[in-house]
């Protein structure tokens, strides 16, 4: 349909304009992307791949039960079909267990809701088989919807240092053991990516993750869609605004520093423990 194809062109020329706008990669660079099976992550695939990049996947299973099967399976599936090459993380092979069983003994000690538990989990093994695989980038799917709600979620908890790691290209301090990360998708709305997916008829589940609990999250995506019943510019004015903002806070909290190591498994942290560590401790105790 001509609606389709004048969509297509203009979807991707944004995601064209963000890359180079930005310098957020080039096609020297090795690049991984983090997939999940959804619209989004297969999207950002699917176009680096199309412009020639050297990418490849790079899929967290969780195994969630049915839909970590789904995923995977639509991943891989994709990949095959595309010819990209798709490198699987079995969170057993990692740990011994699956998420939800990790998760639970640490909730038994400690009140962490189960995206944050998760997020730890996923960042830490993420930037870890990234660096193994020898990438320059890691790519997530992260879109405009997602900056415009991680904002407002910062800003309303009263802790705009969070934002420091927003925008096209994150990463506050530079390390040799932290892979920087790029968000192509950031200018493109949920529904955009929606659209596009459903266009090229990708194999994605829409179905959010069955664990995910995250309620200021939902609450903010549901006051965001309300408003923008009556201004439709909402989620592009928050997200302009914030990059406005975004040199200012950088130069507030201006820190030299070179990141630390954990002292346990010597990934990058701010602490003597990172995160994941402080987890695994809690979970074993």
């Amino acid at each position: 349909m001509p609606e389709d194809k004048k969509f297509i062109k203009e979807f991707e020329q944004k995601v064209k304009d963000t890359i180079k706008k930005y310098k957020l990669c080039n096609k020297k660079e090795r690049i991984i992307v983090a997939c999940s099976g959804g619209k989004d992550s297969t999207t950002v695939l699917y176009l680096l791949h199309k412009w020639g990049y050297q990418v490849e996947g790079l899929i967290i299973d969780l195994l969630i039960g049915p839909w970590s099967e789904e995923n995977l399976k639509n991943a891989q599936s994709f990949c095959q079909d595309h010819k990209i090459k798709l490198n699987v993380v079995n969170l057993r092979n990692e740990f011994g267990c699956s998420m939800c069983f990790m998760r639970s003994g640490i909730q038994k000690k400690v009140k962490l809701n189960n995206c944050m538990i998760c997020g730890i989990i996923k960042r830490w093994l993420l930037n870890k088989k990234t660096r193994e695989l020898k990438a320059d980038k890691i790519v997530t799917g992260h879109n405009l919807d997602d900056a415009a709600e991680t904002f407002m979620m910062n800003l309303l908890k009263g802790n705009m240092k969070l934002n420091l790691g927003q925008g096209p290209a994150t990463g506050v301090i530079k390390d040799k053991k932290f892979v920087p990360r790029i968000k192509p998708l950031y200018f493109c709305l949920n529904e955009e990516v929606k659209r596009y997916s459903q266009i090229n008829k990708f194999p994605v589940l829409l179905e959010a993750c069955p664990c995910s609990v995250e309620v200021f999250r939902k609450k903010i995506r549901r006051n965001l869609t309300e408003m923008e019943k009556n201004n439709s510019q909402i989620k592009h004015n928050i997200v302009a605004n914030f990059l406005k903002l975004l040199p200012s806070l950088k130069n507030k909290y201006k820190n030299n520093e070179k990141l630390n190591y954990c002292t346990a498994c010597q990934e990058p942290s701010r602490q003597e423990f990172c995160k994941m560590c402080e987890l695994i401790k809690i979970w074993k105790s």
